[in-house]
This record gives C-alpha cells, structure tokens and sequence, in this order.
C-alpha cells in the first residue's frame, strides 16, 4: 500500500472505544476503573482508567501520573485538570470550561480535544503525538521543551503560544488563529499558512538580524 503523500501527515487519531453501556462507579487514587462513568473528584492520581467516561465539576482534578485507555473526559469544569506526567492513548476532551489543563510531562497518543475553554494549556515537556485541537478557545498555549508529532488544530484561537525548545514534526498549526507566537525560531516542523506568515514576518526579520523600517 503506498504512503500518503499529504503533507503535513494528519493526526493518526481515533475517538475512545467505549462500551454501549456503563456502570456508575467512583474513582480513587491508585485505583483500577473498568468500565465505568465516575464524576470527577479531586484526587485520581496514578489511577489506571481503561474504558471509562469521567465528567462533572470540582475544585480541583488531579490525575497525575494517572493511565488512560479509551477514556472520554466530558464537559469538565474545574479551576485545574492536571494530567502531569500521565500516559495517555485514546483520550477524549469534549466540552467543558477548565482553568489549566496541565499535560505537562505526559507521555500522549491520540488525544482529541475539542468544543471547550482553557485558560492555559501546557504541553510543557510533553511527548505528543496524533492529536487533534478542535473548535476551542484559548489563551495561552504552552508547549516550551514538547516534542509533537502530527498534531493539528482546527478553528481554534489563542492569545499567546510559547514555543520556545520545541521539537515539532507535522505540527499544523494553520487552524490556530494565535495573536502572539513567543519564539519563532522554534517554529521548525510546523506548518503555518501564507496569511500567519505574512502577520510573523516583522518578527522573522528582526530575528534574522533585518531592520524594517518604513
């Protein structure tokens, strides 16, 4: 079969697999969850969720450390949901209001995250791959030190995007409308379109050493 020759390649993504049916059950630390839709309380850190569907409000999430396999986290709202650290393949953000989403540190394979608000989104150190940012608002995207690989986002806007040390390959970023990108020599493995390039060239010039003057 022969390869797609698309570039930049597209997230390789797919939404959780989940059972028609669920019981109800609660979530605790260091805790095994099968099968179950839990609401979401403070402390699931280095918990293990395999097939489950997580929502609701609290002060505080954390799910440090935490494994999620097929797992959906639905309208969410909370100051902070923290995945610090987590190992994640097939997780699905939908909905929600959320302070910080903090994935910094997280080992992540397909993740869909989409239709939500986040005040600061950090991917701090993260290793990211096959991912999909859809129909969201942001305000500061944080991905300083991150290595992704086939990530997009669609329709989604952000005040300001660190990018500084990243490590991007198929990273397209032409659905972000970004006011503001804090390191554009870290830009390399991205894809951006001709209308954001024009808007960074000032800021390509002065890196280049180019003084613009009109």
């Amino acid at each position: 079969m022969a390869r797609s020759t698309e570039r930049p390649q597209p997230p390789r993504v797919s939404p959780p697999d989940l059972p028609d049916e669920l019981d109800d059950g609660a979530g605790r630390r260091h805790g095994d969850h099968i099968g179950l839709r839990i609401p979401l309380t403070e402390d699931l850190a280095h918990a293990q969720f395999e097939q489950c569907s997580l929502s609701g409000a609290a002060d505080r999430v954390d799910l440090a450390g935490a494994t999620l396999l097929d797992v959906e986290i639905v309208d969410a709202r909370t100051p902070v949901l923290s995945l610090k650290d987590a190992t994640i393949r097939r997780l699905r953000i939908a909905g929600g209001r959320i302070g910080t989403l903090d994935l910094s540190g997280a080992h992540v394979a397909e993740l869909i995250i989409e239709h939500a608000r986040i005040d600061y989104l950090s991917l701090a150190a993260a290793k990211i791959q096959d991912s999909l940012i859809a129909d969201c608002t942001l305000v500061t995207v944080d991905v300083p030190a991150a290595t992704v690989t086939r990530v997009r986002f669609e329709r989604s806007s952000a005040d300001e995007v660190d990018t500084r040390g990243l490590r991007a390959d198929a990273l397209d970023l032409r659905g972000l409308d970004a006011l503001a990108f804090l390191d554009v020599t870290s830009l390399r493995g991205t894809t951006l379109s001709s209308r954001q390039v024009e808007l960074l060239a000032p800021v390509f010039a002065r890196t280049a050493g180019i003084d613009v003057q009109d």
